[in-house]
Formats: C-alpha cells, structure tokens, sequence
C-alpha cells in the first residue's frame, strides 16, 4: 500500500429545493419546488502518506467535512475515486471502521449518561477487541490523555475539554491506522486546545499514525500538522508543507523594539508602525522592500536599543490572504 489515503477526481453534489418564502412557498413545495444542483467537493485529487499529519482547511462551505464524510465511508461520491488504508470506503466501509478513527468536534460517540468507561468497553466489544489487548491499551491512553478521574463520571457532567480527550480515547481504543478529526478543538479554551492539540501531535508521532485534521483554527493547523491543504468551492487550492506555506505566502515580518527612548520613528521603505506604546514600537516589514537587518541596523543607530522581537504574522492572515487570491482569481 503505497499512500494511506489516495483521492482521485473525487466529486459529490447534491440537488437543493429552491423553496419560496412565507407560507404560499411551504404550501406550494408540498407539490413542487424548484431544485438546484450544488457542488460540494470539485473533482479534488491528494494523496497522503502513512505517519504523515496534515491539515485540511477551508472557510465554511469549503466541502471539507463532506470530503470527511467520503473518506470514512458515510457518503458516497458523485464521481472519482479514493482509498483510504487500501480500502474503498463507501464499498469496504465495514472493514475500513475497523482501521480508521474519526473525532468529530460537534458529534458524540459517548452515551451521554453514562460514564465513558460504559463506552470504552462497549466499543470494545463493537470492535471485536481481545480483552486483555484492549485492557492494556485502554490504560495507557487514560493515562497519556490525563482522564483517569473522569472515567465513571456521567458524559453530561464533564467539561467540554474533558469530554474532548474522552472522544479522542474512544477513537483511539481500536489502534486505527488512521485518525480524522473534524475540528476537534472547537469551542474549548484556550488551555484545553493546547492540551489536545500536544497530545495528538505526540500520539501520531509515537504511534506512526496518520492524521487528517480539519479546522477552522489555524493554531490545530501549525502544532499538530507539517503540511496544509487548503479547499476552496470544493476544489483544492494549496498542497504544501507548513514551511513552503510561510516562505510563499509570508512576505512580511513584525519586529517588536524595546528601547530605552519612549517613541521610536524609521523612516525606511517598506516599514510601517503597527502598534506603539511607552518604549515598546510594533513594526510590519515588507521584506522585499527593505530587509530585517537593514531595520535593526536603523533601530541600533537612531535609540537605545534593549530587547527586539522579530515574528512572522499570524497563520490567520496567510490562509485569508490565499482565500482573497482564490476569490480574485
């Protein structure tokens, strides 16, 4: 098996009621209404190699989650083709269940009241797990996912966080070759969000696990994945590394001063002042206009330079700016 999973033309719509408004509308759809085909997923085509971890983002209404839904076998395609592990999913769906895991952030596979040790050992009867097997490997993720003192507690009254390191246990118990994870962090904090986000990353990376992860957070996209596939209208736009991402896509720097002088002015191309404040100057650099050095080399001549800062912009603005180039283009 050359690629865990391997899309090909991959193509599903779907046929939508045009329903007029108010109450004439409802009573006229009773017997006919117009209908609609929409594109959901456009011909899309990727692979994925086993152990890899990569992201998969879009704005809503991207065909993200219906992509998902083909891949792990719940829906069928209009046309195109994928394997997933080897195995067509919406054809082989019952044996792929048995080597892939899905975490889905708005959907529950906990009985909502019952503790999530009753669920753990109900799927492992679902997955027809050897007992003791299941045992030893039930026990190493409730300690690596920190749920011991939730495990007999009712689903209802855990927190969001914790109920999210039960689903992604339940998902795991099976051993799966593959993971998907459908916004896995949406709504939690932001201690929460960093706690899954580690232990995912460490989970694939010690296990040899492959990850597709969709999100609308572009924090799950830079600590958990090392490459991006951004969907736009259902057609893939992007397919590259996190690296390559910033190196194409980053061609602006913000270098923070702190200095000894209370106000800091360059007057250089390419520079300007995005937040001030007593001592500490923000500054956004187009780097192809004036270069890193040249502006800390100003900076150490014009003030009492103590302390500088040099980032690159939030992930946010790189995959908006690719959203505004798809729209444009």
């Amino acid at each position: 098996m050359a690629y865990a999973i391997e899309v090909e033309e991959l193509t599903r719509t779907f046929w939508v009621q045009q329903r007029q408004p108010g109450w004439q509308g409802a009573l006229r759809a009773l017997v006919w209404a117009p209908k609609r085909q929409v594109t959901a997923v456009d011909h899309i085509s990727f692979t994925i190699e086993r152990g890899e971890r990569v992201a998969f983002v879009g704005p809503n209404g991207a065909g993200k989650s219906t992509t998902i839904k083909m891949l792990s076998g719940i829906l069928y395609p209009s046309s195109g083709r994928a394997a997933v592990a080897g195995l067509v999913p919406w054809i082989d769906r019952r044996t792929l269940a048995y080597r892939i895991g899905t975490v889905f952030g708005q959907r529950s596979q906990l009985w909502y009241h019952l503790p999530p040790s009753d669920t753990f050992e109900l799927l492992a009867r679902v997955y027809d797990q050897d007992y003791a097997t299941f045992a030893r490997r039930r026990d190493a993720l409730v300690d690596a996912f920190g749920i011991g003192d939730h495990l007999d507690r009712p689903v209802r009254q855990l927190s969001l966080g914790e109920r999210m390191r039960c689903e992604i246990v339940a998902s795991l118990l099976h051993d799966p070759e593959i993971v998907f994870f459908d916004e896995p962090t949406i709504g939690l904090d932001v201690s929460a969000k960093s706690t899954i986000r580690e232990l995912v990353r460490d989970r694939s990376i010690e296990t040899g696990q492959t990850v597709l992860l969709t999100s609308h957070d572009t924090g799950d996209m830079e600590q958990v994945c090392d490459r991006v596939i951004v969907i736009h209208g259902g057609r893939v736009l992007l397919d590259a590394s996190l690296d390559t991402l910033r190196s194409t896509f980053i061609r602006r720097k913000r270098v923070t001063l702190l200095t000894a002088e209370p106000n800091v002015e360059l007057e250089l191309p390419g520079v300007t002042v995005v937040g001030r404040k007593p001592h500490r100057t923000a500054f956004e650099i187009d780097v192809d206009l004036t270069p890193i050095e040249a502006v800390v080399a100003a900076a150490i001549r014009t003030t009492t330079l103590r302390d500088l800062t040099v980032e690159d912009p939030p992930m946010e603005e790189i995959v908006e700016a690719i959203y505004r180039l798809a729209e444009a283009s």
